[in-house]
This record gives C-alpha cells, sequence and structure tokens, in this order.
C-alpha cells in the first residue's frame, strides 16, 4: 500500500524564489514591525500602511517564479499513487503556478476579503482602504491573510490529514510558529515517519526522526525523485 504522505512548507521553500523569509536575520520581521503591518489592530489604525505593505509584497511574487521545489512537489502529487496532501504556510502563490494544490493555512495574498460580508475574489494589482467590495459594496476590503491573532484556515482538514499520515515531511520552516510548528508531534502520534528538509538544522530538528539540511531546490527534487522510485 502506498504511503499517505503530509508536507508542509514555510517561507524557505520560496527564498530561492527571491521572496523574503520572516524570521530569519534580514527577514522581513527584522525590516517591519509585525505588529503595525499584521494584526487586525495594525489595519484597524492605518489600514493605508498595511495595503502598502501587501501591494508589494504581491509585486515581488508576480516577479518571482516556482523554483525546483515547487515543480518536484507537483511532480509528487500527480504522480503518487496514495493522497499527498499539501499544506503551505506561504501566502504566495507559486505552488499554484507550478500545477500543484495547496491548503493555504495562513490565507492567500493573491486574493482579497471583505471584512463585512466575507466575500472573497482576486486581489486587484493595488488595493487601498476606499476599495469596496464586489459583492456588498462595502469599503472593508482586506488582503485575504491570516493576521497574528487569526485562526489559520483549513484545521479541520489539516488535522484529519495528519492523522492519517503515513508519512510526514516538513520543509523549509523554522517550527517556530503554532499551531505548523506541533504538526510533527500530531504526525508522529498517529504513526507517521517524519522528515525534516531545511536549509539548516530548525528548533524543531530534535522532534523528527530524519532531517537533511540544504538548499531546498537540491533536496526537494532528490526527495521526490527517491519516493517516486518506490
Amino acid at each position: 500500500m502506498s504511503e499517505r504522505i503530509v508536507i508542509l512548507t514555510g517561507a524557505g521553500i520560496s527564498a530561492e524564489s527571491g521572496l523574503g523569509t520572516f524570521r530569519d536575520a534580514g527577514g522581513l520581521w527584522a525590516q517591519y514591525d509585525l505588529e503595525e503591518v499584521a494584526t487586525p489592530e495594525g489595519f484597524a489604525r492605518d489600514p493605508a500602511k498595511v495595503h502598502a505593505f501587501y501591494n508589494a509584497r504581491r509585486e515581488n511574487c508576480r516577479a518571482a517564479a516556482p523554483n525546483a521545489a515547487h515543480h518536484a512537489i507537483a511532480r509528487l502529487q500527480a504522480a503518487h499513487p496514495a493522497a499527498v496532501t499539501l499544506i503551505t504556510q506561504n501566502i504566495d502563490d507559486l505552488f499554484a503556478r507550478a500545477g500543484a494544490e495547496a491548503l493555504h493555512m495562513h490565507g492567500e495574498l493573491m486574493r482579497a476579503l471583505c471584512h463585512s460580508c466575507a466575500a472573497r475574489w482576486p486581489a486587484p494589482e493595488r488595493m487601498a482602504p476606499e476599495g469596496a467590495c464586489p459583492q456588498c459594496g462595502a469599503r472593508a476590503t482586506r488582503p485575504d491573510v491570516v493576521w497574528f491573532g487569526e485562526m489559520p484556515y483549513h484545521l479541520d482538514e489539516i488535522l484529519a490529514a495528519l492523522g492519517a499520515a503515513d508519512r510526514f515531511v516538513a520543509i523549509g520552516t523554522s517550527g517556530a510558529v503554532q499551531p505548523a510548528g506541533s504538526f510533527v508531534q500530531e504526525a508522529a502520534a498517529a504513526g507517521a515517519r517524519t522528515l525534516e528538509l531545511n536549509l539548516e538544522p530548525s528548533e524543531a530538528t530534535p522532534l523528527f526522526d530524519e532531517a537533511r539540511h540544504g538548499p531546498a531546490t537540491a533536496l526537494v527534487p532528490d526527495w521526490v525523485e527517491a519516493v517516486l522510485a518506490g
């Protein structure tokens, strides 16, 4: 019987595409005050500043392209005979452009959300506080991303996948953000073998059965080839 695989990815998998990580030296949270640009309170205080931050990130994302790690996971989903559930903490659209299907637990940068009626739609190139919801008309639009203090998306589906996993692989993630940081323990408790693929050891490395360290564009295609080879 083929293994059911659950993959968790973080910012490290998109770093080689030119998209910034968060917690590394020089990462986004070293450059910005997260209380100002990644909390509901910050948005309430200065929506123009928050929109400007995400407008810039959308521009960076459009200029980026999926790398070999994104394409390898898409290939695994297409070729593996059992379920491959991809959970990503990333809000970029590189997996979709590579042909992979992902559960975006922290939302999607390229989508907009009305916090009046909860409608969602593709984000325009630039968002602004005066932007109106196309469904209800309220000037209550925001990026469809999960901010600190908000509930991640798809948790019921994620927990079900972790509970049924035969293999759990974390790629390019620090293990510092909850609840994603505890997914390795959830999977291990359900009997899954666990593997970390990361540029360098993380604070969660001791929790894994095995860890391999190096660039995602090298590690992930090699791992996928080994899985598909049986």
